[in-house]
């Protein structure tokens, strides 16, 4: 299916399943033309892949807001021309904060309660 994106939007969590999802070889699939865009978790790319890629014209650009290794950016993709990097900050507004804390208030009382809370983490997905 990659090979006919044009732009590639990562939307997953990371589980061991999805470390480095887009590793060497699955970005190679894309077309030159292609775009990855990565607002997900930064361990789903494989970046070292990624800037060699992008380096060589094997893709046209990328746009990340999360990175391998947390708030440390690779200082390659920083050298880039076809590279937008900006810091997680999708949900840092006052509206999403606010609702997080009332999500968070809901998890503790519905435990409280003795009831299962609606956002619980399964272990198995860690």
């Amino acid at each position: 299916m990659v090979a006919r994106m044009d732009v590639l939007s990562i939307n997953c969590p990371h589980i061991p399943s999805t470390f480095h999802l887009m590793n060497a070889r699955r970005p190679r699939l894309m077309k030159p033309t292609s775009i990855v865009v990565n607002t997900s978790r930064g361990e789903v790319i494989d970046e070292n892949a990624l800037t060699r890629l992008l380096r060589s014209g094997e893709l046209a650009g990328a746009g990340l807001d999360v990175f391998e290794h947390g708030a440390e950016v690779n200082p390659r993709l920083r050298g880039l021309d076809n590279v937008v990097l900006l810091p997680h900050m999708a949900s840092a507004t006052r509206e999403t904060r606010h609702e997080m804390g009332e999500k968070v208030i809901i998890n503790i009382k519905t435990f409280d309660d003795g009831h299962r809370p609606p956002d619980q983490i399964v272990p198995g997905m860690l």
